[in-house]
């Protein structure tokens, strides 16, 4: 069956506007998906900024108490000499926590920069954010 001219002269509009209109949609989409990676990232990198964030209270809050008991085990000693060993004991406790901490942090940043820059998974492990809601820092 032959369509007469007329009909496909009045379909052409209609045929250029869906090409257009599928066009533009598949551009929204793709900047869409853009955009939800993005968000994505950036809500990885800032979990993972608010770990290293309780990481370094928790150190904090660490490195003061160990400071007291220091100051407790040097009181200590002058009625028992063995508490300076206990005292040196402490000290290379809070010397190994601090390097630990140190690189911790360092990688910490490396995973929030990488996290921003598209070049890791945004997915974090359960266990990582969960294990921080169950001992909330004091």
């Amino acid at each position: 069956m032959i369509i007469p001219i007329t009909r496909r002269i009045s379909e052409a509009p209609k045929k250029i506007y869906d090409r257009a209109t599928s066009a533009t949609r598949g551009e929204l989409e793709v900047h869409l998906a853009a955009e939800n990676d993005r968000l994505e990232r950036e809500r990885a990198a800032s979990k993972i900024e608010g770990i290293k964030k309780e990481v370094r209270d928790r150190y904090l809050a660490f490195a003061d108490d160990i400071a007291g008991i220091r100051d407790a085990t040097e009181a200590a000693a002058a009625i028992v000499p063995e508490a300076h060993e206990v005292n040196e004991s402490l000290g290379v406790i809070a010397t190994e926590v601090a390097k630990a901490i140190d690189g911790l942090s360092v990688e910490l940043d490396r995973r929030i920069e990488a996290a921003r820059a598209g070049k890791a998974a945004p997915e974090l492990p359960q266990s990582l954010t969960r294990s921080l809601e169950f001992h909330p820092a004091k």
